[in-house]
């Protein structure tokens, strides 16, 4: 699938934690100092295109970062994904062009399809959340990649509460999100659920390995389980409104608080001592908690 870069605004600045985050003109050298703003997505970056312009209207400047690499000997000629730690070893054979370059397409359509990254959980309250993700309130994760892609999908809390679903209901390719209204959808037998998306956004890839076995989801929500992959809109505004490192462990352990006081109302004791541990499929053990009510309070809010 050839994916169309349409959208020009600039990245937030420490969407994506992938670490080192010097921008490719720093790491060439051209500049003392830069941090990436754009989640390494040199093509549609605004600083990128203005440091370029300038170095072709002035000659006596230090160059482009392209001018710099183009005139080492070719055993030096690192891709940029290979400066900026997306990829272990490439040396650039299109002469820095990233716009029509096939390896730069093909990691991009790589990543697409596939959960990119190590994924590291902490336990709050007894459920995992994943460091570097974003949290939406209604209990859907967002997490900001290299090239600017965003991946999403439903949190470990959302999934222990409502149980495994019997089926994912992923929106098509090509259709369009908005932040804070239904993306997708769960359903657990004859219920349903719908989710709000993060962000707003193109759908560019959909995970059909969890939609086929919801299992996968579950299991590993922040890994494998993922759902989508949208070419965002309005990003850096969108961030704002969601949960990121302290805000969404603070946020988290409010809803396990939350939770123990419908648990309380109905069983007139806490969710611990109705069966200890958290467990897998909350509602399902605790036959006087409504689907109605759990989705309403949890996940369209």
């Amino acid at each position: 699938m050839k994916v169309v870069r349409d959208n020009k605004e600039k990245r937030g600045p420490g969407v994506f934690p992938m670490g080192d985050n010097q921008c490719i003109w720093m790491k060439a050298g051209v500049v003392n100092f830069k941090l990436c703003e754009n989640a390494y997505d040199c093509p549609d970056c605004a600083f990128d295109k203005a440091m370029s312009r300038m170095a072709e209207q002035k000659p006596e400047s230090s160059g482009s970062w392209r001018q710099t690499m183009r005139s080492k000997v070719h055993d030096e000629r690192e891709c940029r994904h290979m400066l900026t730690g997306r990829a272990q070893y490439h040396l650039c054979s299109n002469n820095y062009r990233c716009n029509t370059c096939e390896y730069d397409q093909y990691l991009d359509e790589t990543d697409l399809a596939e959960a990119t990254g190590a994924v590291h959980t902490s336990k709050i309250s007894g459920f995992d959340v994943a460091d570097g993700y974003h949290y939406h309130r209604g209990h859907c994760w967002a997490r900001v990649e290299h090239g600017g892609f965003v991946r999403m999908g439903i949190d470990d809390f959302a999934f222990r509460l409502m149980g495994c679903p019997t089926d994912i209901h992923l929106p098509k390719l090509g259709s369009h999100l908005e932040q804070t209204e239904v993306g997708w959808s769960i359903q657990k037998e004859e219920k349903n659920a719908g989710l709000l998306a993060p962000l707003k956004g193109i759908v560019v890839a959909t995970n059909y390995k969890a939609a086929k076995d919801p299992r996968l989801a579950k299991t590993d929500p922040y890994g494998q389980g993922w759902l989508i992959v949208v070419e965002p809109q309005g990003l850096r505004q969108g961030l704002k409104t969601l949960l990121f490192e302290r805000k969404a462990a603070a946020w988290l352990k409010a809803e396990a608080q939350r939770l123990e006081g419908m648990v309380m109302r109905a069983y007139g004791m806490t969710l611990a001592a109705t069966g200890g541990e958290i467990v897998d499929d909350i509602i399902g053990n605790l036959s006087h908690l409504k689907w109605e009510d759990l989705v309403h309070e949890f996940l369209l809010t």
